[in-house]
């Protein structure tokens, strides 16, 4: 058994950030992937001949404005400087496109109320009255920390943050019925909640507060260079600092000592030891499958297997001999054929593809493009996503790829989703040169994820804030870290719930001292980059060809 201080197991954003972080406070830490790059959720792939990058993830991010949690947490770990993000155009982050109305989203809370009361006129007392609400929860999520699950902690809360404390956890439709708005005016301020994939009759009034602030406080923002480059940095930091990240090395077993954790097991039977294990892996499998049920008290397996996962996504890649810069603003896109919003999830939670379905479109070339990597010079790439049903709605995982309903299946709706797409882009079709899709059976494959979900479990108001798991667990030495936990889903979340996690093993305010300021590891330590410097070979720790790729970098 090889000896380390920690281990921990996947590495998507939140797993990253969390080993980062004790790494460079001087825990030897070890990093497992059961894949063959780094990165979760954040990673990217090519194709074509490396032809076109596409993200998986990363999308477009709040928070990476001087002030935002995203600038503070790789502050701190000496990347200020190496990690650059690109605005998204602030006039019109988001384009909400329905039959009767295109909403474009500023990043500004002024300009966004005067843009709803626009179009909307007749509806104007409602609408102030509305967004005052949800501003004044994004204001105070903001300036508050997450308590402990102590009463003395809630009661910090209820004097720091009254408007949550007394709404938060309402329905997001009990506040638009008490505002009267219409099914229009619901439907465009919901308009970009696919973000987090739960309807406003689950969505909690403190979430979608929080989500609107993360944007049309500081803006939205692309990284440079492509979604693989923060967990390349990420790596670079732990590798540097005397910690290590293996890939293709997937973790079958947490192991146990009389309800103290001792280490891992790996898939072929190698044991690691160390007296701490983070789990940024998927929640139900970290309990049920890797530490598993009688090592664990009834009434937490059953407090597990009740949590529900979050709707997974269905995702179309295009690669196009076209320039989209040419044609679409620096703005991601969500279309709808319809303002019942509702109706979509119930649909999609009956097992139903509509069929009209609602898409969100973006072009990582249109966000960055300057990336040599992302498409040859007159080219661009564009991704396509929906929300899709769960479970049985799927053939079985074990061979679903040579199933041929998963095919006709899939193929469906590809077509569905670019047929949408041709409402933004009218002549899609004669420029596609590279066409693929996943399921929420591929993410399930690549991430091991529940169900195939990225959202983690459902960030529904039953299950948010202190509802949902805090890092620490019953097993000592285990602690947990990931979009199921309390920070929640996204990549701000991610990274925001690997720095908490960190903070608590070493029981340390660092999400206060970053905030602050404070720069944790030593910059000095990180590798010189290169002008060709590549992230995804840098993510993949294992390859000959990262190696080779550091070796030119010295």
């Amino acid at each position: 058994m090889n000896d380390w201080d920690a281990i921990v197991i996947g590495s998507g954003l939140s797993g990253l950030t969390c080993a980062a972080y004790l790494t460079a406070t001087g825990k030897r830490t070890l990093v497992l992937e059961q894949n063959q790059v780094a990165g979760g959720c954040s990673q990217v792939f090519r194709r074509k001949g490396n032809r076109y990058e596409f993200d998986v993830g990363m999308h477009y991010i709040g928070e990476c404005h001087p002030e935002g949690r995203m600038t503070a947490a790789l502050r701190g770990l000496g990347l200020d400087g190496r990690i650059d993000f690109r605005q998204l155009d602030p006039d019109c982050h988001s384009t909400l496109v329905f039959p009767d109305l295109t909403f474009r989203v500023p990043s500004d809370w002024d300009t966004y109320l005067a843009r709803l009361v626009e179009a909307f006129p007749h509806q104007e007392r409602g609408l102030r009255l509305c967004v005052g609400i949800l501003r004044r929860i994004g204001a105070e999520l903001r300036a508050a920390t997450i308590p402990g699950r102590t009463i003395a902690g809630m009661l910090r809360i209820v004097r720091a943050a009254p408007t949550l404390a007394t709404v938060g956890l309402l329905p997001l439709t009990w506040l638009f019925a008490a505002c009267r708005l219409s099914p229009l005016a619901r439907a465009v301020i919901v308009g970009e909640s696919g973000d987090y994939g739960v309807p406003p009759s689950r969505t909690s009034v403190a979430l979608h507060g929080g989500f609107l602030d993360h944007y049309l406080t500081g803006g939205a923002w692309y990284p440079r260079g492509g979604g693989q480059v923060i967990p390349a940095h990420l790596i670079d930091v732990i590798q540097t600092h005397g910690g290590q990240v293996r890939t293709k090395a997937r973790v079958t077993r947490i192991l146990t000592d009389d309800g103290t954790v001792v280490g891992v097991q790996l898939d072929g039977g190698e044991a690691i030891r160390a007296p701490i294990v983070v789990s940024g892996a998927d929640l139900k499998r970290t309990y049920l499958d890797l530490v598993g049920r009688d090592h664990l008290a009834p009434a937490t397996v059953a407090r597990v297997e009740k949590y529900r996962m979050a709707l997974p996504l269905f995702s179309v890649y295009l690669g196009l001999d076209i320039d989209l810069a040419d044609q679409l603003p620096n703005s991601t896109y969500w279309c709808y054929p319809h303002a019942d919003v509702e109706q979509v999830y119930r649909d999609i939670y009956d097992g139903r593809i509509p069929d009209e379905m609602p898409i969100f479109l973006t072009s990582a070339t249109t966000k960055d493009p300057g990336n040599p990597h992302a498409a040859p010079s007159g080219h661009s790439t564009l991704e396509v996503m929906c929300l899709a049903p769960q479970g049985t709605f799927w053939p079985s995982s074990d061979g679903y790829r040579k199933d041929p309903q998963y095919a006709v299946l899939k193929e469906r709706l590809t077509e569905q989703l670019i047929d949408r797409a041709t409402t933004v882009i009218p002549h899609l079709r004669q420029h596609i040169v590279w066409q693929e899709a996943s399921s929420p059976l591929t993410h399930e494959r690549f991430t091991l994820s529940t169900l195939g979900s990225c959202y983690g479990i459902e960030m529904a108001a039953d299950q948010i804030g202190p509802r949902r798991p805090g890092p620490r667990t019953e097993i000592r030495g285990l602690w947990l870290t990931g979009a199921s936990t309390i920070w929640g889903s996204g990549i701000v979340g991610a990274v925001s719930s690997g720095l908490g996690t960190a903070g608590a093993i070493l029981r340390r305010p660092l999400s206060a001292e970053v905030k602050n300021g404070a720069v944790i590891a030593d910059p000095s330590k990180l590798t010189p980059i290169s002008p060709d410097w590549d992230p995804l070979a840098a993510s993949k720790p294992n390859s000959p060809l990262r190696r080779r790729s550091r070796a030119a970098a010295k």
